[in-house]
């Protein structure tokens, strides 16, 4: 199965989940790659952080897991320091309680 094919799974495992996360990361944009026309650019992070997010208890956890997942995916000097993903995490971790 490709990626691809995976994250499609994804999706339809967890509809308005997905793309909501998806958004957030795209309007946060932690790696400059919004384009304002490329809106599905971080569905491949969006694809390995929501299987994570079921273990988190707090907003803390999710900014981990989103940190941990863009240092995998893109690499840790890329990534930046772990508090600059502080807002997305509050607001990732919002949509989480609002689907619970």
């Amino acid at each position: 199965m490709t990626d691809k094919e995976r994250r499609e799974l994804l999706k339809k495992q967890y509809g308005i989940l997905f793309e909501s996360v998806s958004i957030a990361l795209f309007e946060a944009d932690p790696m400059g790659l919004n384009f304002e026309s490329n809106t599905d650019e971080y569905e491949p992070e969006v694809g390995t952080i929501l299987p994570r997010l079921a273990k988190s208890i707090c907003v803390q956890d999710v900014e981990k897991i989103v940190y941990e997942e863009f240092c995998h995916w893109f690499s840790v000097k890329d990534a930046g320091p772990k508090e600059t993903y502080g807002p997305v995490a509050s607001k990732i971790w919002e949509i989480w309680l609002g689907h619970a």
